[in-house]
């Protein structure tokens, strides 16, 4: 018979709060494939055990099958990443795909998540929201995320590293403005743990005379609603928001798209109509 891939949450942080079934999943396991095996290393160095691991970081390169094969042959495989539920935001989710895929019985272990961890200390909305996790490290293609989540009424959360947190709250203020607030987590459950509810300006401003240091959760309120939600732009204003995203170096497309968010326009009547603006606009000049 086919093993079973455990999927099993680790602290993320204070290893005090390891749950006894994740300690207990792992002593069961034949074997355990692991994000980063050191970060692994230590964690079963606490917890006094020895087994043998291997990275699933190569599975999701596609030099892993193996993992999967001794599944199949019988043995029992626990996966863990470096920190919180993995899978997440984590090459760990194209081998829980391919598991199912195959028939593999796959057995949630879970524990703390740093997404939810910090939205629950956040002071934010809680009733709605969504994870957006890292974003794109290409410049367009962080634009173009960004433009999409322009008109989010939903609470939002990111993951940073600290040698990219500034830059990412430049972004930040640029899409959604210097008012917005935004609740920075850094290094949740570790001793130097900081919570900090402010906004995004005052974020940019403080952080140019303070080096970021940790792992950040970032939980940004989504947009206000409307004075009146029954007074719908024309698409003449609809086209004029997306001209003005064009000036902040966004692409026509991708402009359009999130301009016509949350308007009775679709995406190509607002693009028609910003090109007549951009044609009238070079007329001008």
């Amino acid at each position: 018979m086919a093993g079973t891939l455990y999927i099993v949450a680790t602290p993320i942080g204070n290893l005090d709060d390891m749950p006894p079934r994740v300690a207990a999943t792992f002593g069961a396991a034949d074997f355990i494939a692991a994000e980063d095996t050191r970060v692994t290393m230590k964690l079963l160095n606490f917890l006094g055990l020895k087994k043998p691991m291997v990275s699933y970081y190569e599975h999701a390169l596609q030099k892993g099958e193996g993992i999967l094969r001794r599944i199949e042959a019988g043995e029992s495989c626990a996966l863990c990443s470096d920190a919180g539920m993995p899978c997440v935001s984590d090459p760990g989710e194209v081998i829980v795909r391919d598991a199912l895929a195959r028939g593999i019985k796959v057995v949630p272990v879970p524990a703390a998540s740093a997404c939810v961890t910090a939205l629950a200390v956040s002071g934010q909305d809680t009733s709605r929201w969504v994870f957006e996790g890292f974003l794109p490290v290409n410049r367009k293609q962080k634009k173009e995320r960004l433009a999409e989540l322009l008109q989010e009424k939903r609470t939002t959360i990111f993951y940073e590293a600290p040698h990219k947190l500034r830059t990412t709250l430049d972004d930040l203020t640029n899409a959604f403005g210097a008012d917005r607030s935004i609740t920075l987590c850094r290094e949740l459950t570790k001793l130097h743990e900081d919570i900090w509810k402010t906004t995004l300006g005052e974020a940019v401003e403080h952080y140019k005379a303070n080096e970021p240091r940790g792992e950040y959760v970032l939980v940004m309120a989504g947009a206000p609603e409307t004075a009146d939600p029954e007074q719908e732009l024309t698409l003449e204003q609809a086209a004029q928001r997306a001209l003005e995203l064009t000036g902040q170096g966004f692409g026509p497309t991708a402009a359009a798209k999130a301009a016509a968010q949350g308007t009775p326009y679709s995406k190509s009547e607002v693009y028609k109509q910003l090109l007549v603006l951009q044609q009238g606009q070079q007329a001008e000049e």
